[in-house]
């Protein structure tokens, strides 16, 4: 998939998350994993570490190698995306204490996220 495609499918994952409410928090952080992991994409075909018919799925199934390789292209952006990607075992499947504050960090974290790979994005078109 290309980064515009990516951009296109965030933005309107985004869309979504935006009108739900904060007690729905299990797709709260689902929804911000996948717009997360869309922006990750996008950046990562924008830097050229993947191909466009190569994304990453999840962080934690990528090889310990692969993890590092990528995070050489942007450290700080796989790390957001893996902390993301940390807080859904626990709050994703059950009641958990804590679990709005959980889905208010992964909606922080995907607002960096964006806000890094249009940067990355706009970057790369301009120069």
């Amino acid at each position: 998939m290309n980064p515009t495609l990516h951009f296109q499918k965030a933005q309107r994952i985004e869309r979504s998350l935006a009108k739900l409410p904060a007690h729905l928090v299990e797709i709260r952080i689902e929804a911000a994993m996948l717009a997360a992991t869309h922006w990750l994409n996008a950046s990562l075909h924008a830097l050229h570490a993947t191909g466009e018919s190569t994304d990453v799925l999840h962080t934690y199934m990528l090889t310990v190698n692969e993890f590092r390789r990528l995070s050489a292209a942007h450290h700080e952006l796989m790390e957001m995306v893996a902390e993301i990607e940390d807080l859904r075992p626990v709050n994703v499947r059950g009641d958990t204490p804590g679990a709005e504050a959980a889905a208010e960090r992964a909606c922080e974290l995907l607002a960096r996220v964006r806000v890094m790979a249009q940067a990355i994005c706009a970057q790369v078109h301009s120069g």
